[in-house]
């Protein structure tokens, strides 16, 4: 029987997916015993190109943003997507502090002594294969890439569909450095394809991929757990508040709330909904919703909320929203026990944050909010692995196995056990 041409489509591409997943595992052996300073030289050469190409890659990007603006993309994600020579630099900057990271393969964990004379060590290895899916962000292209390296997998990368050309513009310079080092070039690979079909190819790929990040919106992340056959690390919304404690600072607390909204309000780090003490709302409430309008930011609250001028009433679907936009939820609760229902129920488990000056209130917070990252008196857009000293991340992981918050290279390691005996048996 003829093949149509859909079908014959997607034979072409399952055949491309399998060959990417072989050459992956391969990459992978090989990477795996390749030394600390092979996989650095590879990742400074790889700098140094992107550095090198910045001109390329800014057109490539200027491809895609122009693809992006006709499919009709928020202004936020056209933010996430779109370079400027300082975002170069940037990503630049992130494959340095990468490379100079520590290699965490073969890195000791634990080490302890048995009274049957065994010695036992437990060491990080690599997991394998890594599979990324993410939308919109090239520069996940170059921080995935290199974080996976550094930690000794091979990748398979599958960026969105708007951000094809940035991506391909940044993974060859990826390429070049594999290449200038001696590592296998299929170390790290893109899908050169739009085509949706490739993701299900990829959550399909049971005993060829090792696990899979996704990083993107609800849809993404929702597709990923639903029909994933391998692993995955789960990265959920960044529905993230702030709570601005009766104890807080005022000063420390206009400085928190607006650069937590407003610095750049399409991350996952950004804030979303906005929290106050009676207290705090009746002594700085109007000023801090003036320096959050000062910003553009809309506010959506509560009836106390909307006592101020410019302040538009919350709809109950506002709180759990993650916007992407510069917009912001508000309420004012109780106190403390209120607070920490409503980001109970309302939050994903990604950043929370408390403004405080009382040691005992932020202990509480700390201690009952379930969250991947915990802030006190500093802005929720610092939950980045660049920010945690990691060199770059490939994703807030909001799941409670084997990674939690910024996923770096250490992250990106499994273990085994080393066990030396002198010709120990056992009774």
């Amino acid at each position: 029987m003829t093949q149509t041409a859909s079908e014959l489509h997607h034979t072409e591409l399952k055949h491309t997916m399998n060959m990417l997943f072989a050459q992956a595992r391969a990459a992978a052996r090989a990477l795996a015993l390749a030394g600390s300073e092979q996989k650095q030289a590879a990742l400074e050469a790889a700098a140094a190109a992107l550095e090198r190409d910045c001109a390329r890659v800014l057109a490539a990007n200027a491809r895609d943003v122009a693809f992006a603006q006709g499919k009709g993309l928020s202004p936020a994600m056209l933010d996430r997507l779109r370079l400027d020579e300082g975002r170069v630099a940037g990503v630049v900057e992130s494959l340095r502090n990468v490379a100079a990271q520590p290699d965490p393969v073969g890195e000791v964990m634990e080490a302890w002594e048995r009274p049957s004379g065994l010695s036992i060590r437990r060491v990080r290895t690599p997991i394998g294969v890594v599979g990324v899916i993410y939308e919109s962000r090239p520069n996940v292209t170059a921080d995935a890439g290199a974080l996976c390296l550094k930690s000794g997998n091979a990748a398979i990368l599958r960026g969105g569909s708007e951000s094809l050309h940035s991506s391909q513009a940044i993974h060859a310079a990826l390429a070049e450095g594999l290449r200038a080092a001696g590592l296998p070039e299929r170390a790290i690979q893109l899908i050169p394809t739009r085509d949706r079909a490739a993701v299900g190819e990829m959550l399909a790929a049971q005993g060829l991929i090792d696990v899979i990040v996704p990083r993107g919106g609800r849809s993404l992340v929702s597709r990923v757990q639903s029909e994933a056959r391998v692993p995955v690390f789960s990265h959920l919304d960044g529905i993230n508040h702030v709570y601005v404690h009766a104890a807080a600072d005022p000063v420390k607390a206009q400085a928190v709330v607006a650069n937590s909204k407003t610095r750049r309000t399409g991350i996952c780090g950004a804030a979303e909904c906005l929290l106050m003490d009676r207290e705090s709302f009746a002594a700085q409430g109007a000023a801090l919703v003036s320096a959050l309008q000062a910003c553009g930011t809309e506010i959506r609250g509560d009836r106390h909320f909307q006592t101020l001028p410019g302040v538009r009433p919350a709809e109950p679907d506002d709180f759990g929203c993650e916007f992407l936009d510069n917009i912001i939820a508000a309420r004012v609760v109780s106190g403390l026990s209120e607070a920490l229902t409503h980001i109970a129920h309302y939050g994903s488990g990604h950043t929370e944050c408390i403004v405080t000056e009382d040691a005992a209130a932020a202990d509480r917070f700390a201690r009952e909010v379930d969250a991947a990252i915990i802030m006190h008196n500093a802005s929720t857009q610092f939950a980045d692995g660049g920010e945690f000293g990691m060199g770059a991340e490939i994703g807030i992981a909001t799941g409670k196995l084997h990674a939690r918050g910024p996923v770096g290279a250490r992250e990106l390691t499994s273990f085994k056990y080393l066990v030396q005996g002198e010709g120990t048996v056992r009774p």
